[in-house]
Formats: structure tokens, C-alpha cells, sequence
């Protein structure tokens, strides 16, 4: 009996006649129109469903005016990608009975926005698990769960970046000779859209793809080989608004940007490099492309420019096309200039244009470039950006600024803050990885005084590997709790300022602080229990990282408080503090006595420590999820070694 009970269902007449139905319009979408170009295969197609008697031929409109809603959700969920399309818009079709199938075909949801809803829209279900399974590991945190996603438009955008990935692949090939739009992609791409293993020849052509489903692409990401005039034409239906580019090295590669650009400028929003050379001269062209002739829609809101040169190492020469493009782009909201080997003089223009023309930018990051000192250094009687900074001009729209890694000695912190001076409006400041010392965070303490007590919005502070002292730090420190709206964040990870530095931090914590970085700033055993004896009774801290200081067991009592006394915590990493065993019995304790929000506490690095001697880290779950962090068995991770 239990065998019988186990036998599956036999499938009822409407499964299999669904499963007829999917069957037909899966071999349809792989099989026809071999012998003819795409047009043809559409044009045939719409013929066909408006003859009568069609010869037996089941049209994809007839199947959605046929079936009932319940019916069709069942049928698509078992569609393959191409099939579920050819399905999606012959219900378009019949919703919009004024648009034939061949206009409808392809174009992404532009036609469907602001009509009211009809069926045909709900097939976003069914492309979204298609998604999914397709891409189980793709990361879709970007998206607002208070606004829809158009998952047919993001399945076949990603499609057809996996299509272009190939065809680079292919084309990189010192082999390779021939077009590129010929290029046939793979059996796995092919099998994944179509479920068939007869796939017309054709229909694997890079350039069929594109034709069929150029439209639904928005963002693109385009190797250097990929850069030509073919491919231009063959994205000529599609309304690109993100470009990035990587590798754009040779004048050709060049040229086929600026092609791309051109086509594209009306609808660009977003435009990114990445290992590019982007010299003087190679940005005119590319800031000349953007620019229509006759229009001054400057539309574009983010330039992102990573490890690509912008300035010749022995010339002083700048783009006079990208000064030129940031004087009229009152739409940009994004700036970066990360890792661009830019010159102190081209840094100065920059800073000095946003200021002169009043930008409505809202992030600077010019981070990783070593400038070297370059305010210190430049002759401030003449440039112009000192006439800027005296003048009412101001970044008002500006609220994050990234000027970590360049190198920032103690004296340019003075000319850092009077621009400062002129971004009311600034949220985040990161200055990390600039050997500012205590005599730069001197000169930075006034302008945190002055902006904080004005109601100044800033709110995100990094000053991570700054060379600083315990005697800087606590000047600082001492400033930031005594404002009425202290920061919500703050890093100070990665300067040795040993245990003295604790009797300052504890207080700091009875602030109004959200998150704390102290990785590795030498706290030590004496630190910590300076930490634990004066914890303020109720700490507002979410987020805290205390990894690297080698706090041994005074760490973990040190945590227990914390857990005890911050009802709002929601991660710790204590990881590489030398715990020894008995640290996890003092840290579970606290656990039992309270039912906090904590999601996370990360104990790895710890070699002491393992799940294999205290089992019981694993009773502690948020969400279904552990709690504690802990290596599997002991000595499983590398120690941390603080030594240089």
C-alpha cells in the first residue's frame, strides 16, 4: 500500500493538454522560421493567426484569448524564456487589438506604462522565477520593494550582456576573423531561452538576438573589442541609459565609443570606465559625443571614472571638453574620479568649475589619486580656485565627499576644510588613508564645531589609517560628544592609539552613535575593560566593529555588556581578538538574558574558539539564520598578525 500511496499522480486531461499546448509553442519558438530572416518568420506569424482555419496552426494570441487567466498562469510558468515572450505579446495583442504582434513584438514595457492593468501584464510572475532560475545567485538588492520590477525587461537585458560577454570572448581570439554580429553563441545560452536542442542555426546568431530584443536593454557593459560600428547598428532600437566600458585603450576603441555615445546621448543617464586611457585629448572626444550639436539637455547624472588615467604624466595639459561638459550638466549627480592618476592642476579645475557654476552635484569621489600634498604645493597667490573659495560661490547640493587615498599631508587639511566651508549641505566625509596626523584632525575639529552647531546635516565620518595619536583622536572625540546631533557614524579603524583612547571612546558611546569602526587600533585587555566599567547604562549603537585588538577575554565581557545595554545592536565583529574557550560561555550567557535584535556577531579569526567545544553558539538563530560567527574547529583560521 505505502508503494502505491508513493506513485505520483496520474496527470489529469487539462495537465496534458497544457503540457500539448507548451509543447507546441516551445518547438514553435525554436523551430520556426528557419528558412527565413526574422521579419519574415513575424510576418508569417501574424498571418497565420489571421487566417481562418489556419491549417491547425495554434497562435500564441489564440492560446491567451482561449484560456483563462488561471490557465494561462499555469501554462507560463512552464514556458521556456523565448516561448513565454512569444506568449507575453500575443496576450498583448489581444488587450491592444489596434497594434499588430510584429510592433508589439520586443518592446519593453514603454507601450504598457500608464494604461490601466490588464492580464497581459501579469505575466511578471512567471518572468521573475524565470529569472531566478536562471540566475539563482544574482543579487537584487538594488531593487525597491515599493516599486515593480519589469523582470521581463531585466531577464532579457541580462540575456543579451551574456550574449555580448561571448561574443567578446570570441572575439578577443588572435584567431578570430570575420563579423561579430555572425558570431553563433553557446548551446548553454541557447538551450536556456529556447528548452530545445533543434535550434535554427540562425536564431544563435548574435546579431538575431539583438534584433529581436535590442529594446529591452538599458544597461550594457561593453569590452574594448566590442566598440565598432556594427555593433552600433546593432543596438540601434535599443534606449540605452547606463554604459560602461572597459578597457579603452587604441584610437579605434575610442572611435566606437564616441559612436556609441552619439547614438545614445539623448538617453544616456549613466556613463562609467573602467582600465581605461582616458588622456586629455580622449575625453574631449568623449565629452564632445555627449553633447548634441543644437541641444543642451544634459541629461546624464553620473560620470564614473575608475583606474583610467585622465592626465599624461608629464603634462599639465586638462580636458578643456570635461570642464566644458560639468559647466552645463546641471543634471549631474555623480562624479568619480577613482584611481584616475589625476594632476593637482586638474583636481584644482575640477573643484574650482563645480563651485563656479554652482553644480547641483550631489557625490564627489576623487579617492585613490596621490595628490601628494597638492594644496600645500600649488601657488595659491594666482590659481583661481582660491578666488572660488573667497567668493559666495558654494556647493550647496554636495552631501558626499571621498578624498580618501591621496595622500593628504597635515597641511593641505587646511585647504580641505575651506572647501568644506562651501558644502552645506555634506552628509558623508571620508579623508582615510591620508597621513593628516593629529595636526590635520586640528584643523578639521573647528569645521565639524561649526557645521554640527549650525544643523549642518553631517552625519558619516571616515578617518581610517590616518597616522593619528590618541591625543588627536580624543581632541576629537571630546568635540563630537559635546554637539547636540553628533555623528551617526564613525571610523576611526587602523591608527595606534593604544588602550588610553578607551576612557574617551565610552563616552562617545553614550552619544547618539549609530555605527563605530575601532578595527585595530590597539585597544588590548586594558582597553576593554576600561570599556566594560564605564559603559553607559543605554549605548543607541547598531553596528559595531572591534576586530583586531587583541583584547583576549576582556573583549568578551566587554560584549556581553554590550549586548546587555545597546537594545537597538544588530551586528558585532569581535573577530582575530585572541578569545580564549571560555569566551563563548560569557558571551551566550548574555544572550539568554536578553532578546535583543542582534543578527550577527562574528567571533572568526579567534583560534581558540570552535562550535566543536561549546555546541551551543548554534542555539542562538536570527531569522532561522546562527547568530554567532564561530570556526568549525580550532586553529581552522589564519591568526591575524598585527606584527609589520
Amino acid at each position: 500500500m505505502a508503494a502505491v500511496r508513493a506513485k505520483a499522480a496520474p496527470p489529469t486531461l487539462l495537465s496534458l493538454c497544457l503540457q500539448a499546448v507548451a509543447a507546441h509553442l516551445t518547438a514553435d519558438a525554436a523551430g520556426a522560421g528557419r528558412s527565413g530572416g526574422c521579419s519574415a518568420h513575424f510576418d508569417g506569424f501574424v498571418q497565420e493567426h489571421e487566417e481562418e482555419g489556419g491549417g491547425g496552426h495554434l497562435a500564441p494570441e489564440q492560446v491567451a484569448e482561449a484560456l483563462p487567466w488561471e490557465l494561462l498562469h499555469q501554462l507560463a510558468s512552464s514556458l521556456p524564456s523565448f516561448a513565454l515572450e512569444l506568449l507575453h505579446h500575443g496576450a498583448h495583442a489581444r488587450c491592444c487589438s489596434s497594434t499588430s504582434l510584429t510592433d508589439r513584438f520586443g518592446k519593453a514595457d514603454g507601450n504598457r506604462r500608464g494604461t490601466k492593468r490588464s492580464r497581459c501584464e501579469d505575466f511578471n510572475t512567471a518572468w521573475q522565477a524565470l529569472f531566478e532560475s536562471r540566475w539563482p545567485l544574482h543579487d537584487n538588492t538594488g531593487h525597491d520593494d515599493l516599486v515593480t520590477v519589469d523582470w521581463q525587461q531585466q531577464y532579457w537585458e541580462k540575456h543579451l550582456q551574456e550574449c555580448l560577454d561571448e561574443a567578446a570572448e570570441a572575439a578577443l581570439l588572435p584567431s578570430f576573423r570575420g563579423s561579430i554580429g555572425e558570431l553563433s553563441m553557446s548551446d548553454k545560452i541557447m538551450s536556456s531561452v529556447y528548452l530545445s536542442e533543434n535550434i535554427s542555426q540562425q536564431y544563435s546568431r548574435l546579431s538575431y538576438q539583438w534584433t529581436i530584443l535590442g529594446s529591452y536593454a538599458r544597461c550594457l557593459r561593453f569590452q574594448n573589442v566590442l566598440c565598432t560600428a556594427e555593433v552600433c547598428d546593432m543596438l540601434q532600437h535599443s534606449r540605452l541609459e547606463i554604459l560602461v566600458f572597459v578597457r579603452i585603450i587604441s584610437e579605434h576603441e575610442v572611435n566606437g565609443v564616441c559612436l556609441l555615445l552619439s547614438c545614445h546621448a539623448k538617453t544616456l543617464l549613466s556613463l562609467e570606465f573602467i582600465h581605461c586611457q582616458l588622456y586629455p585629448a580622449v575625453m574631449d572626444k568623449v565629452c564632445t559625443s555627449l553633447c548634441q550639436p543644437g541641444s543642451q539637455n544634459y541629461k546624464i547624472q553620473s560620470i564614473s571614472i575608475k583606474s583610467s588615467p585622465i592626465s599624461e604624466s608629464k603634462s599639465l595639459t586638462t580636458s578643456a571638453g570635461l570642464l566644458n561638459f560639468l559647466s552645463y550638466a546641471k543634471c549631474l549627480q555623480l562624479l568619480s574620479f577613482n584611481d584616475a592618476k589625476m594632476q593637482p592642476s586638474f583636481a584644482k579645475m575640477i573643484i574650482r568649475t563645480l563651485l563656479e557654476f554652482s553644480s547641483g552635484l550631489q557625490t564627489l569621489d576623487m579617492s585613490e589619486n596621490n595628490f601628494a600634498g597638492w594644496f600645500s604645493t600649488v601657488d595659491r597667490s594666482s590659481t583661481s580656485l582660491s578666488s572660488a573659495l573667497k567668493s559666495n560661490t558654494s556647493l550647496n547640493s554636495l552631501t558626499v565627499l571621498n578624498l580618501k587615498g591621496n595622500n593628504l599631508q597635515e597641511g593641505d587639511m587646511e585647504d580641505v576644510c575651506k572647501i568644506l566651508a562651501k558644502m552645506s549641505s555634506l552628509i558623508s566625509l571620508d579623508i582615510s588613508d591620508n597621513p593628516i596626523t593629529d595636526e590635520g584632525i586640528r584643523y578639521l575639529i573647528p569645521f565639524l564645531e561649526l557645521a554640527l552647531q549650525r544643523g549642518n546635516p553631517l552625519r558619516r565620518l571616515r578617518a581610517e589609517n590616518c597616522d593619528l595619536s590618541s591625543f588627536g583622536v580624543t581632541k576629537l572625540l571630546d568635540c563630537l560628544a559635546s554637539i547636540n546631533k553628533p555623528l551617526d557614524m564613525l571610523s576611526i579603524a587602523d591608527n595606534h592609539l593604544g588602550s588610553s583612547v578607551a576612557a574617551t571612546l565610552v563616552k562617545f558611546l553614550g552619544s547618539h552613535v549609530r555605527e563605530l569602526n575601532v578595527e585595530d587600533i590597539g585597544l588590548g585587555p586594558i582597553g576593554f575593560q576600561i570599556l566594560e566599567e564605564a559603559l553607559p547604562r543605554k549605548v543607541k549603537l547598531s553596528h559595531i566593529n572591534i576586530s583586531k585588538n587583541r583584547g583576549g577575554i576582556g573583549t568578551a565581557h566587554f560584549i556581553s555588556r554590550l549586548i546587555l545595554q545597546a537594545p537597538n545592536l544588530v551586528s558585532v565583529d569581535a573577530g582575530s581578538n585572541l578569545l580564549p574557550p571560555e569566551s563563548l560561555e560569557v558571551i551566550c550567557n548574555a544572550l539568554k538574558q536578553t532578546t535583543c535584535n542582534l543578527t550577527r556577531l562574528d567571533l572568526m579569526g579567534n583560534l581558540q574558539l570552535s562550535s566543536d567545544i561549546f555546541p551551543a553558539v548554534f542555539e542562538f538563530k536570527k531569522r532561522g539564520k546562527p547568530i554567532l560567527l564561530v570556526p568549525l574547529q580550532q586553529g581552522s583560521c589564519a591568526p591575524y598578525d598585527a606584527d609589520p
